[in-house]
């Protein structure tokens, strides 16, 4: 019996070995990584930014209040046409707005409430719904019944829908969901066409790099990490750590070779994807509320982030330091975006309303 005991106990301490041996070998070229990482880290992002002139007066307004809603406004997104708004909310409609003149052109009473996310299609002849229905569905802009009518329920998750998005064509969408993945979608058959694993934590937020190939979006979750991912393999391609609670809003600089994120944690962070670190962190002292949904100013100067002390603070992303403060809502500013030319912030708030701002 003892000799049969011999050779599993040897087994047992060679594997017990090999194990310690693999341990510290990981361990070695995590050091060599990080030596690397360092070595590309030759120069401070703010210390550069010293030599640029400050950002002068920034004259934002307010400029359009848009009431409608009976609930919490919780997602906006700008029509590519530059004027019209849709808005989704927790009372289960979506709301399509023209910016210009206030009005409501269409309205839609979604079969539940919570309605999370919501997008144009780059049409700008469809848009993308869902929320704590696990789904996302598709309208096509016509009159209202026919809106109702038509619609597509075209992929679903095993827990809420947090975010959609169409990457570059009417014919895909990309969301994320509580359910910790993000997951590509074809419309017209329903069908998955990629799923994204890789989070441990609900995924609150994704955004799609600029570049016209836009292979790569951004993902921020729960878990306290932004991934950069590979639509095509399905794989991470890069991670983002450095918050200290949820990433609930992402964002790709216009450049596209850098990412804004906003966090529980009060703080907005940019990390570059060169350098495959973080340059820079928005944050005061005095702020001590989550950041709810960042965006940049075409340019990329300018990150705009909205708080759930129910403002939305502007920073200077190269010199890391606030221009200035919009006031205006009454509750917690729940997204934030630019419009695509530019020219004009919208921000959605739990007060109910949604704000224009130029």
């Amino acid at each position: 019996m003892s000799e049969s005991a011999v050779p599993v106990s040897n087994a047992n301490a060679n594997a017990t070995e090999k194990m310690a041996s693999l341990v510290r070998e990981a361990e070695n070229l995590k050091t060599k990584l990080e030596e690397e990482r360092q070595k590309l880290n030759d120069v401070n992002l703010s210390n550069i930014a010293e030599r640029l002139e400050q950002i002068a007066y920034v004259n934002i307004k307010p400029r359009k209040v848009l009431k409608g809603h009976q609930a919490k406004v919780l997602c906006t997104d700008w029509s590519p046409d530059k004027r019209h708004i849709i808005s989704s909310s927790q009372d289960g409609r979506l709301i399509i707005w023209d910016a210009f003149t206030t009005n409501k052109e269409h309205a839609v009473t979604m079969p539940t409430t919570w309605i999370m996310a919501c997008a144009y299609a780059p049409s700008g002849n469809f848009v993308a719904c869902g929320g704590l229905d696990n789904k996302v569905t598709v309208y096509p802009i016509t009159s209202d019944e026919e809106m109702a009518a038509k619609k597509r329920t075209v992929g679903t998750h095993t827990s809420y829908m947090s975010c959609c998005i169409y990457p570059n064509s009417d014919q895909q969408i990309l969301t994320g969901s509580g359910d910790s993945t993000c997951a590509l979608w074809d419309v017209e058959s329903g069908q998955l066409l990629q799923s994204f694993h890789g989070h441990s934590g609900d995924v609150m937020a994704i955004d799609l790099a600029p570049n016209e190939t836009g292979n790569t979006f951004v993902s921020g979750s729960c878990d306290r990490m932004a991934f950069i991912w590979d639509m095509r393999s399905g794989h991470v391609v890069q991670s983002f750590e450095g918050h200290q609670s949820d990433v609930n809003s992402v964002k790709f600089h216009p450049c596209g070779d850098a990412i804004a994120t906003g966090s529980d944690d009060s703080s907005c962070r940019l990390y570059d994807m060169r350098a495959d670190r973080e340059v820079a962190v928005f944050a005061k002292e005095s702020i001590i509320f989550g950041v709810n949904s960042v965006d940049f100013s075409v340019s990329g100067r300018l990150l705009f982030a909205g708080y759930n002390d129910y403002t939305v603070n502007l920073w200077d992303t190269l010199k890391s330091e606030r221009v200035c403060l919009l006031y205006g809502h009454e509750n917690k500013v729940s997204c934030v975006q630019v419009s695509p030319d530019g020219t004009a912030l919208s921000t959605g708030s739990w007060d109910y309303t949604i704000r224009v701002w130029a």
